[in-house]
């Protein structure tokens, strides 16, 4: 099979999954390009960021125009993902491949165990900050999750951000743990306005690497073919899932890639 044909078959996984969980398909496409494609990690991360925006672009407008995206919330919280995803590009050019395997490896490995103990601990899902918060600024039917520790959203919002810019995840595998456990919105909510979030972020940390050289048009193009006709479908796939098995599935999917990104870590890949 041509290899270009797989790429844009890799990509319709990635932007599927990418979609679907509201990780813009670069915690899939990091991982696919190096351990799939033998691509050095930065290539694929600056790779990877592309495709996010190319995700965050045809799942977005879908959860805008349905009304599941929370878009003043993705607002707020995407100043600081900006700004992250800036200095984690300049980063990533320091640092050696294999740290940022491991950094890669150590950030899903932690997302998918808080997002595992939020599944345990909660059989029935209770959402109260969905409820309206009659004080809230901009208006009385605002939901109370939307300034519910916003403080603490917004530097997690900085890590999530620096965490795209260094590792080309769309800092979507930290903004869809953050908005749903610490300021308590449906998983639907998180899952859609990480979607919207992940597009402006994955622009700021691609800069760098166009910079710097390291994106191969060549291998990001067909890529960004699969991953655009996979953003449609997992947006749409999404909204008929119930919610504890689209996080179910966010945690098996986080945990197989990262324990390879360990062994790619340790040379063993």
């Amino acid at each position: 099979m041509p290899t270009e044909l797989l790429l844009i078959l890799s990509g319709l996984v990635a932007g599927t999954f990418g979609a679907m969980l509201g990780l813009g398909g670069g915690l899939l496409i990091v991982p696919i390009l190096t351990l799939g494609f033998g691509a050095p990690i930065t290539t694929a991360v600056g790779t990877s960021l592309v495709c996010v925006i190319a995700t965050s672009t045809g799942a977005a407008a879908l959860n805008v125009r349905a009304g599941r995206a929370d878009v003043r919330l993705g607002i707020t919280l995407g100043a600081a993902t900006v700004v992250g995803a800036a200095s984690g590009g300049i980063l990533a050019g320091i640092l050696p491949e294999r740290t940022l395997a491991g950094l890669f490896a150590a950030l899903l490995a932690y997302t998918s165990y808080t997002m595992l103990r939020g599944l345990r601990g909660a059989s029935v899902e209770r959402h109260p900050g969905s409820e309206p918060d009659p004080t809230a600024p901009d208006g009385p039917g605002a939901p109370l999750y939307r300034t519910h520790r916003l403080p603490l959203a917004w530097a997690g919002s900085l890590v999530a951000g620096h965490a795209s810019g260094l590792l080309g995840v769309g800092g979507g595998i930290v903004s869809v743990p953050l908005i749903r456990m610490l300021m308590g919105a449906p998983m639907r909510v998180a899952v859609a306005t990480s979607n919207f979030m992940i597009g402006i972020t994955a622009a700021a940390g691609a800069a760098a690497y166009l910079f710097r050289g390291e994106i191969d048009p060549r291998q990001a193009a067909p890529v960004v073919i699969g991953v655009t006709m996979g953003a449609a479908l997992g947006a749409g796939i999404a909204a008929r899932i119930r919610p504890a098995w689209l996080s179910g599935i966010f945690v098996v999917v986080v945990a197989y890639v990262a324990v390879r990104m360990v062994l790619r870590a340790a040379g063993l890949e």
